[in-house]
């Protein structure tokens, strides 16, 4: 794809240009015999420049990639003339970076000659993002015109959040109806044992556990645990974030979903998005890889977005948190609104569990006196709420650069089976 060119005159005739005007303003006639040079530069130049129309293409090894990854990028050029110098230069967005090859890089190009130019790219940072916007600058000999041209060869490039460990998933306290790898509460069809009943007509003789049988001298059978599948709605709080130079708590958050989403899509769940912020965005429960793809495609588009706006549960479709849903909250608690729509979202009997993605090592308190002062009470508060939640029966876990999101995964497993030898 190409563009026309734009000439600019350059050095030569500016300056023949300006002699000229001078020695007519000023009545000056040496002025002219100085400037006479300059112009027979530029009328040799005029006469013997042809148009540049470099031919561009554009080719990304992939159009898909992960967090830190490198891939290659490759710019081939060509001219039907001959171009004595020509810049290009590859607009980029701030997230990749070129770690091998120069941007911008000046060429020279032969009459119907093909250059490759390679840069190798590294991803800093998860985003869908538009590569391939190429500008161009061509001189020609005696640089008297410039060619200037901006080629729009933008191709739609995704980079996905780079995993996070996790070994096991968070179970809910009720399954659904259909096969999956939870194990359910109900008796019926499994491999997990539950219990021991006595054999009554219509039971399999493949059921029948012949060692108790032999020792209470009665037929005896195995109960097992049902295996269904579950619904998982990830509950992502996107009103604001704490931010460093290089990562964010928005960043954590969309590198957790992530995760959770593949995983508990490889164990036939059927998985949702609710993003509740400045911009509501919900995918409704599904499962298979085609709701992964839909799912992250929709975490790389979360952004904060700045809204003063009072939100609350009643804005959500109601299919988006079907009953029995286990919700798992990602959230940095830093704003009202989230807040109290997760202590809505428990009062309405829903199984939930929140991860705090901790702002702390993104806060940094003052030197003086009442800067620490602040922020001792900012602390105050943020464990007085988390006690508010773990009264109202909600676990909640922190994820700091302390500690990984494995471990905030145990911690609520480990209050969430305390809870239940409390209800027993």
């Amino acid at each position: 794809m190409t563009r026309r060119a734009t000439p600019k005159l350059g050095a030569y005739a500016g300056l023949a240009a300006l002699g000229l005007i001078a020695s007519l303003v000023l009545g000056l006639p040496e002025l002219a015999v100085l400037a006479a040079p300059f112009a027979v530069v530029a009328a040799a130049g005029l006469a013997l420049v042809e148009t540049p129309a470099p031919f561009v293409e554009l080719e990304l090894e992939r159009n898909r990639a992960i967090e830190l990854d490198e891939l290659q990028l490759l710019v081939r050029i060509r001219s039907a003339v001959g171009v004595e110098q020509l810049d290009v230069f590859v607009r980029l967005p701030d997230e990749l970076t070129v770690v091998d090859g120069r941007n911008p890089v000046a060429v020279r190009l032969e009459p119907k000659e093909e250059r490759e130019l390679e840069y190798t790219l590294r991803c800093d940072r998860w985003g869908s993002y538009l590569v391939g916007e190429v500008g161009l600058t061509a001189h020609d000999r005696f640089r008297v015109l410039r060619y200037d041209a901006q080629l729009d060869l933008r191709t739609p490039f995704k980079v996905y959040p780079r995993p996070e460990e996790i070994r096991d998933l968070l179970r809910p306290w009720e399954t659904q109806v259909f096969a999956g790898n939870q194990v359910a509460r109900e008796k019926g069809e499994g491999i997990e044992f539950a219990d021991l009943r006595p054999f009554v007509p219509g039971d399999r003789v493949r059921r029948v556990n012949w060692r108790a049988s032999a020792r209470r001298g009665e037929l005896w059978v195995n109960e097992l645990h049902a295996e269904r599948n579950a619904d998982v709605i990830l509950f992502l709080d996107s009103f604001t974030e704490a931010r460093r130079e290089d990562e964010s708590t928005l960043d954590r958050t969309v590198r957790g979903a992530a995760a959770l989403v593949e995983h508990y899509l490889e164990h036939k769940d059927r998985v949702g998005l609710v993003s509740f912020g400045g911009v509501l965005n919900w995918l409704i429960p599904s499962t298979g890889l085609v709701q992964l793809y839909r799912i992250v495609d929709s975490l790389l588009d979360t952004e904060i977005v700045l809204n003063y706006a009072w939100k609350d549960l009643d804005i959500i479709p109601r299919r988006t948190l079907p009953p029995k849903a286990l919700i798992i909250a990602l959230t940095p608690l830093l704003d009202e609104r989230a807040a109290g729509a997760l202590l809505d979202l428990r009062a309405r009997g829903f199984d939930l569990a929140i991860v705090e993605i901790s702002p702390i090592p993104f806060v940094r308190a003052g030197r003086r006196e009442h800067e620490r002062l602040a922020y001792r009470i900012w602390q105050l508060k943020r464990e007085a709420l988390r006690g508010r939640y773990e009264r109202a029966g909600i676990p909640v876990a922190t994820w700091d650069d302390e500690r990984p999101l494995v471990v905030a995964l145990e911690e609520v497993r480990t209050f969430r089976r305390q809870a239940r030898r409390v209800r027993v």
